[in-house]
């Protein structure tokens, strides 16, 4: 079993950082993986981002395409980048606490 800790929190993830059990995810567990990863506050736009990735993998099981993201929240795909440096898969999915989507390296 992998685990990362994050300011005295520790949490069970794959070996890409994903975590192993998306129900235990919040906002404090999605606050806490975005300082992990670099991103030191999350904006009104990362929010509008990780929401749209929660509600379609709530439905769906699964992550949103990008195009659907960038549709529903009117940013171009630079700028997600720009809000996510790892990218939306790894970058956003992992702060939406989903699991490793398929075809991401």
């Amino acid at each position: 079993m992998q685990t990362i800790e994050i300011e005295g929190k520790t949490f069970e993830v794959d070996g890409d950082g994903f975590l192993k059990n998306p129900e235990i995810w919040n906002k404090e567990v999605a606050e806490l993986i975005a300082r992990y990863d670099g991103i030191e506050e999350l904006t009104e736009q990362h929010w509008a981002v990780i929401n749209i990735i929660r509600r379609n993998y709530e439905e769906k099981g699964m992550a949103p395409m990008i195009r659907l993201i960038c549709k529903e929240t009117g940013l171009k795909l630079r700028q997600i980048y720009e809000l996510f440096p790892l990218g939306p898969a790894r970058g956003a999915c992992r702060v939406a606490g989903l699991p490793k989507p398929d075809g991401c390296v």
